[in-house]
Protein backbone atom coordinates (compact mmCIF):
# COMPACT_ATOMS: atom_id res chain seq x y z
CA UNK A 1 0.00 0.00 0.00
CA UNK A 2 0.82 3.41 -0.86
CA UNK A 3 1.11 5.69 2.13
CA UNK A 4 -1.41 7.71 3.20
CA UNK A 5 -1.40 11.60 3.08
CA UNK A 6 -3.81 13.89 4.82
CA UNK A 7 -4.27 17.23 3.75
CA UNK A 8 -6.77 19.97 4.91
CA UNK A 9 -9.53 20.27 2.38
CA UNK A 10 -10.54 23.69 0.34
CA UNK A 11 -13.60 24.95 -0.77
CA UNK A 12 -12.74 23.80 -4.22
CA UNK A 13 -12.87 20.12 -2.99
CA UNK A 14 -16.41 19.87 -2.33
CA UNK A 15 -17.08 17.36 -5.20
CA UNK A 16 -13.94 14.79 -3.95
CA UNK A 17 -16.12 15.12 -0.28
CA UNK A 18 -19.84 14.58 -1.37
CA UNK A 19 -18.13 11.90 -3.51
CA UNK A 20 -16.02 10.19 -0.38
CA UNK A 21 -19.71 11.00 2.04
CA UNK A 22 -22.02 9.06 -0.55
CA UNK A 23 -19.49 6.32 -1.54
CA UNK A 24 -18.59 5.76 2.59
CA UNK A 25 -22.03 6.28 3.75
CA UNK A 26 -23.42 3.72 1.57
CA UNK A 27 -20.70 1.01 2.45
CA UNK A 28 -21.81 1.37 6.23
CA UNK A 29 -25.03 1.89 6.45
CA UNK A 30 -26.91 0.79 3.10
CA UNK A 31 -28.07 -3.12 4.47
CA UNK A 32 -29.64 -1.79 7.39
CA UNK A 33 -31.61 1.21 6.62
CA UNK A 34 -34.21 1.27 2.97
CA UNK A 35 -33.33 2.68 -0.23
CA UNK A 36 -35.75 5.30 0.56
CA UNK A 37 -34.24 6.44 3.34
CA UNK A 38 -30.38 6.45 2.48
CA UNK A 39 -31.64 8.66 -0.46
CA UNK A 40 -33.28 11.23 1.09
CA UNK A 41 -30.67 10.91 3.42
CA UNK A 42 -27.84 11.17 1.15
CA UNK A 43 -29.48 13.97 -1.10
CA UNK A 44 -30.05 16.21 1.95
CA UNK A 45 -26.36 15.64 3.88
CA UNK A 46 -24.07 15.56 0.58
CA UNK A 47 -25.49 18.40 -1.70
CA UNK A 48 -23.51 20.35 -3.02
CA UNK A 49 -24.83 23.92 -1.49
CA UNK A 50 -24.52 22.35 1.82
CA UNK A 51 -20.88 20.64 1.23
CA UNK A 52 -19.77 23.81 -0.26
CA UNK A 53 -21.43 26.50 2.78
CA UNK A 54 -19.74 23.76 5.55
CA UNK A 55 -16.47 23.82 3.47
CA UNK A 56 -16.47 27.51 3.74
CA UNK A 57 -17.72 27.26 7.63
CA UNK A 58 -14.75 28.54 9.78
CA UNK A 59 -15.56 26.66 12.96
CA UNK A 60 -15.46 23.34 10.19
CA UNK A 61 -12.45 21.58 9.32
CA UNK A 62 -12.29 19.19 6.62
CA UNK A 63 -9.41 16.46 6.01
CA UNK A 64 -9.07 14.41 2.99
CA UNK A 65 -7.16 10.94 3.28
CA UNK A 66 -5.24 10.66 -0.24
CA UNK A 67 -3.36 7.33 -1.70
CA UNK A 68 -1.54 8.11 -4.03
CA UNK A 69 -4.46 10.51 -5.98
CA UNK A 70 -7.03 8.20 -4.88
CA UNK A 71 -9.18 9.84 -2.13
CA UNK A 72 -9.64 7.14 0.66
CA UNK A 73 -11.39 8.78 3.44
CA UNK A 74 -12.23 11.74 5.20
CA UNK A 75 -12.41 13.81 8.09
CA UNK A 76 -14.60 16.59 9.08
CA UNK A 77 -14.78 18.54 12.49
CA UNK A 78 -16.64 21.12 14.27
CA UNK A 79 -16.33 24.04 16.63
CA UNK A 80 -18.12 26.83 18.30
CA UNK A 81 -21.72 27.11 16.83
CA UNK A 82 -20.64 24.24 14.00
CA UNK A 83 -21.17 21.12 16.64
CA UNK A 84 -24.09 19.45 15.97
CA UNK A 85 -25.54 19.43 19.30
CA UNK A 86 -23.05 20.43 22.66
CA UNK A 87 -21.48 23.79 21.00
CA UNK A 88 -19.35 23.85 24.21
CA UNK A 89 -16.18 26.45 23.51
CA UNK A 90 -13.95 24.29 25.09
CA UNK A 91 -14.94 20.77 22.64
CA UNK A 92 -14.60 19.82 19.14
CA UNK A 93 -16.91 17.48 17.61
CA UNK A 94 -15.75 15.01 15.42
CA UNK A 95 -18.78 15.03 13.02
CA UNK A 96 -17.67 12.29 10.99
CA UNK A 97 -14.62 10.14 10.36
CA UNK A 98 -15.16 8.12 6.87
CA UNK A 99 -12.90 5.67 5.31
CA UNK A 100 -13.68 3.84 2.12
CA UNK A 101 -14.74 0.08 3.13
CA UNK A 102 -11.09 -0.91 0.71
CA UNK A 103 -8.95 1.05 2.83
CA UNK A 104 -10.56 -0.32 6.37
CA UNK A 105 -7.68 -2.26 8.84
CA UNK A 106 -5.16 0.09 6.96
CA UNK A 107 -4.78 2.58 9.49
CA UNK A 108 -6.24 5.67 7.59
CA UNK A 109 -9.21 5.97 10.51
CA UNK A 110 -6.34 6.45 12.83
CA UNK A 111 -4.80 8.91 10.40
CA UNK A 112 -7.66 11.06 10.29
CA UNK A 113 -8.39 10.32 13.93
CA UNK A 114 -4.54 11.54 14.85
CA UNK A 115 -5.42 14.62 12.48
CA UNK A 116 -8.25 15.55 14.75
CA UNK A 117 -6.60 15.07 17.87
CA UNK A 118 -3.85 17.17 16.44
CA UNK A 119 -6.84 19.94 15.39
CA UNK A 120 -8.43 19.91 18.81
CA UNK A 121 -4.75 20.37 20.57
CA UNK A 122 -3.84 23.31 18.17
CA UNK A 123 -7.00 25.05 18.83
CA UNK A 124 -7.06 24.19 22.51
CA UNK A 125 -10.31 22.37 23.29
CA UNK A 126 -9.99 20.33 26.60
CA UNK A 127 -12.23 17.59 25.02
CA UNK A 128 -13.08 15.63 21.93
CA UNK A 129 -16.74 14.56 21.80
CA UNK A 130 -18.63 12.32 19.04
CA UNK A 131 -21.88 10.48 18.12
CA UNK A 132 -21.73 6.84 17.00
CA UNK A 133 -24.53 4.51 16.32
CA UNK A 134 -24.47 2.21 18.71
CA UNK A 135 -24.58 -0.67 16.13
CA UNK A 136 -22.05 0.35 14.73
CA UNK A 137 -19.54 -1.68 16.69
CA UNK A 138 -16.30 -1.60 14.67
CA UNK A 139 -16.69 2.35 15.49
CA UNK A 140 -17.21 2.31 18.51
CA UNK A 141 -14.45 -0.62 19.18
CA UNK A 142 -12.62 2.10 17.38
CA UNK A 143 -13.11 5.15 19.54
CA UNK A 144 -12.94 3.12 22.67
CA UNK A 145 -9.55 2.13 22.04
CA UNK A 146 -8.91 5.50 21.39
CA UNK A 147 -9.77 6.30 25.02
CA UNK A 148 -13.21 7.67 24.50
CA UNK A 149 -15.72 6.44 26.98
CA UNK A 150 -19.70 7.11 26.80
CA UNK A 151 -21.67 9.59 28.45
CA UNK A 152 -25.25 10.16 26.62
CA UNK A 153 -27.16 9.03 23.95
CA UNK A 154 -29.23 11.04 21.31
CA UNK A 155 -31.25 10.02 18.70
CA UNK A 156 -30.12 9.61 14.68
CA UNK A 157 -33.44 10.11 12.22
CA UNK A 158 -32.58 8.45 8.88
CA UNK A 159 -35.63 8.48 6.94
CA UNK A 160 -38.72 7.69 9.29
CA UNK A 161 -36.13 5.44 11.47
CA UNK A 162 -35.01 6.67 15.21
CA UNK A 163 -31.51 5.08 15.61
CA UNK A 164 -29.68 5.76 19.23
CA UNK A 165 -26.31 7.37 18.90
CA UNK A 166 -23.83 6.86 21.76
CA UNK A 167 -22.79 10.20 22.69
CA UNK A 168 -18.73 9.87 23.88
CA UNK A 169 -15.79 11.89 24.84
CA UNK A 170 -12.03 12.23 25.41
CA UNK A 171 -11.08 14.65 27.82
CA UNK A 172 -7.57 15.96 26.73
CA UNK A 173 -4.14 16.52 28.33
CA UNK A 174 -4.02 19.93 29.63
CA UNK A 175 -0.23 21.19 28.35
Amino acid sequence: MASIIINKASNEDWETVQSLGIQTFTETFAKDNSEEAMKRYLEESFNAEKLKAELNNKESHFFVAWEEDNPVGYLKVNAGSAQTEIQDEAGLEIERIYVKQSHHGKKVGQLLYDKALETAQHLNKSYLWLGVWEENLRALNFYRKNGFVEFDKHIFRLGDEEQTDLMMKKVLDQK
